[in-house]
């Protein structure tokens, strides 16, 4: 799995047969050559956006500092020594040929991946088009604050007290993965699915929920303080410590599992549940449509501390 030890050796690997310095990488990165002297011997990581610009300086794709990455790196030098002497004596000719040469080469697109990857304390916040290159990843106390996610495909992760505040999360799909203690803090998370997936200790406090759905995994122990429920599915979902509060409108809960799952100062309307026992539910200071009271009756929900809404 990538380390900073790994994407050290192969910053100094390419730095070296593009014959620069690490002072001259420094300069052109506008950082302290003391800062790429700690890049090559592993005690730390560049940021995703100094990965763009470290990939364009050394003629290198960024798949390049993946392990599973099978390629050479280009020695600019070496080819441009050799078209200066197939050209002939004249400086100026030779340099005009090269320059052509160059301005005719087509520009490679620059495209990453950095999935089946081992990221620790990595700071990518304000990322974009994440979609699927983290999958079948293990992310720990990773920052992505800020970052516009949307369409995001996440399978077989790992991701372990990572901060997702204040990003675009939406029509994402995030498959048999763990979350542990992340922060989805004012996130807008609009038609996602979490499906088989196991959702503990997560702060989502603000998140816009509208439209996601919750499908064969389970969910506890999360913070969910001023969520928006609108139009949120939740299908054979375990549930267990958690306060809904607000209002919940359009929601759906079929074959779901409760267990000490509270809805506190909570407004249910048009709220559909299914289950063959709601007893892992209490109520306190809230209400309900006469729908939704309903299937909470059928259920047999305890229905102390929920009133039915009289227009």
């Amino acid at each position: 799995m990538l380390n900073t030890k790994t994407i050290g050796n192969k910053i100094a690997e390419a730095r070296k047969k593009t014959n620069i310095s690490q002072a001259q990488l420094a300069e052109r990165l506008f950082i302290s050559s003391q800062a790429v002297g700690k890049w090559e011997r592993g005690e730390s990581m560049p940021d995703i956006t100094t990965f763009n610009r470290i990939a364009e300086i050394l003629g290198v794709d960024l798949n390049y500092f993946s392990d599973n990455f099978q390629s050479t790196i280009s020695d600019t030098n070496t080819d441009q020594k050799a078209k200066t002497e197939n050209a002939g004596t004249d400086s100026s000719a030779s340099t005009s040929s090269i320059k052509q040469i160059s301005d005719n080469k087509p520009k490679k697109k620059l495209t990453w991946d950095m999935s089946r990857g081992n990221w620790v304390d990595a700071d990518f916040s304000g990322l974009k088009d994440l979609h699927e290159k983290f999958s079948s990843s293990n992310m720990q106390r990773c920052k992505f604050i800020g970052s516009e996610l949307s369409g995001l495909l996440l399978k077989g992760n790992n991701v372990d007290s990572c901060d997702f505040s204040q990003s675009n999360i939406s029509s994402s799909k995030l498959q048999r993965s763990h979350f542990l203690g992340n922060k989805f803090k004012n996130c807008s998370l609009n038609e996602s699915e979490f499906s088989e997936s196991y959702i503990s200790g997560c702060d989502f406090t603000e998140a816009d929920l509208t439209g996601v759905v919750f499908q064969s995994g389970g969910l506890e122990k999360a913070t969910l303080t001023n969520a928006k429920w609108n139009g949120t599915s939740f299908k054979e979902t375990y549930l267990t410590d958690l306060v809904f509060d607000g209002a919940l409108d359009d929601c759906y809960f079929e074959n779901c599992g409760f267990k000490r799952v509270t809805f506190q100062n909570a407004k249910l309307t048009n709220t559909f549940f299914k289950n063959k026992s709601l007893k892992g539910i209490r109520f306190i200071d809230s209400k309900a449509d006469r729908m939704t009271y309903e299937f909470l009756k059928n259920g047999k929900a305890d229905l102390n501390g929920i009133c039915l809404i009289t227009e």
